[in-house]
């Protein structure tokens, strides 16, 4: 079989398709013959091993999402039907519960080899089935950047009223699983870009309302104006140092601003009277577990309306690399496929 993996350096040169055997699944694990991976930012960056000491050794198969088909069983596997699909959780080793500081250890596509091969074994217990009403390229979404979205609007607080208001920012595929896993909720989503062609996309995808953070730089204030001064119950920030302090302002008090990257900068002020005086809250979400997966999975299952926003380029597997390259360019629009069956 053919598989993608960091050979000798990690860089872009160092990236290369290669012919190894094919496996066979172990006790307890089935064999996927993939049919489609997708990408997130954290992909491009383990080519340069931006993950230092948690990237893991060489030679490495890159990515962390994608979608197979199962074609062989192995010994002690009950209940999987050969030919279904299977989506393998990011973390392969965080059942539930807390991650703990070695949690990141069971991550594909770092330290773990990844999805960017023909064939790959998963066990059963660290993966999930996927909903019937999703094509193989939407699919292989369903990891990284949805699970994290999942979990960032689980923080919604309790005293919120129908279905709460979410901010989101910017186009990434958190963002984009954010908007669209809160409107299948009942939110109402206040959308921000600084492009305002996207800000259309965004509002076709199903925001109520947008912001041009360009035109707008004080857009948390923008957001009190469009909630009767009021706030959001929800911000899922993404931009870190650059946008944190915008975020804490569009937060209603007694509010939640789910952390989940840092775009923008890793070091940033936070004016705290802002925080204690009006019980803002800032939690970290880091993906998910394999329950969160399962819970999001049935959720999703019974939303056969819900289609994951791709970008309109699939790449064949052949333009592994290519599209990696393409990813931080930022003209894509939806999560960027691979189409690899």
């Amino acid at each position: 079989m053919k598989q993608w993996q960091i050979t000798d350096e990690w860089s872009f040169d160092g990236l290369k398709l290669v012919d190894v055997p094919q496996p066979e699944p172990g006790p307890g694990e089935v064999l996927l013959k993939m049919q489609a991976v997708s990408l997130n930012y954290r992909d491009y960056l383990m080519i340069g091993r931006g993950y230092g000491r948690m990237s893991g050794e060489l030679p490495l198969v890159p990515l962390s999402d994608g979608v197979g088909e199962v074609v062989a069983l192995g010994a002690g596997v009950e209940d999987v039907a050969l030919g279904s699909r299977r989506l393998p959780c990011f973390i392969q080793n965080w059942f539930g519960g807390d991650l703990g500081p070695a949690g990141f250890d069971g991550a594909l596509g770092g330290p773990l080899d990844g999805t960017a091969r023909e064939y790959m074994n998963v066990a059963v217990a660290s993966s999930v089935p996927v909903p019937e009403h999703f094509s193989d390229e939407e699919a292989a979404t369903l990891c990284c950047a949805a699970i994290t979205a999942w979990n960032a609007l689980a923080e919604m607080p309790e005293t919120a009223v129908d279905g709460g208001t979410v901010v989101t920012l910017g186009t990434g595929g958190v963002s984009l699983f954010a908007l669209q896993l809160a409107k299948a909720r009942g939110a109402r989503v206040i959308a921000t870009s600084s492009s305002d062609d996207k800000l259309a996309r965004l509002r076709a995808l199903g925001a109520d309302e947008t912001i041009n953070y360009s035109k707008t730089p004080e857009w948390g204030k923008a957001v009190l104006g469009l909630t009767d001064g009021r706030g959001a119950d929800l911000v899922v920030e993404i931009g870190g140092a650059d946008t944190i302090a915008q975020s804490m302002r569009a937060t209603r008090a007694d509010g939640t601003m789910s952390l989940i990257g840092n775009v923008g900068g890793s070091v940033a002020e936070i004016n705290l009277p802002l925080v204690f005086m009006f019980r803002k809250r800032m939690i970290g979400i880091s993906t998910g577990s394999v329950a969160d997966f399962q819970a999001m999975m049935a959720h999703l299952d019974d939303k056969p309306d819900f289609h994951p926003a791709l970008d309109g380029h699939i790449y064949d597997f052949e333009g592994l690399s290519e599209a990696l390259q393409a990813l931080p360019k930022g003209r894509h629009f939806g999560k960027i496929v691979v189409r690899v069956g």
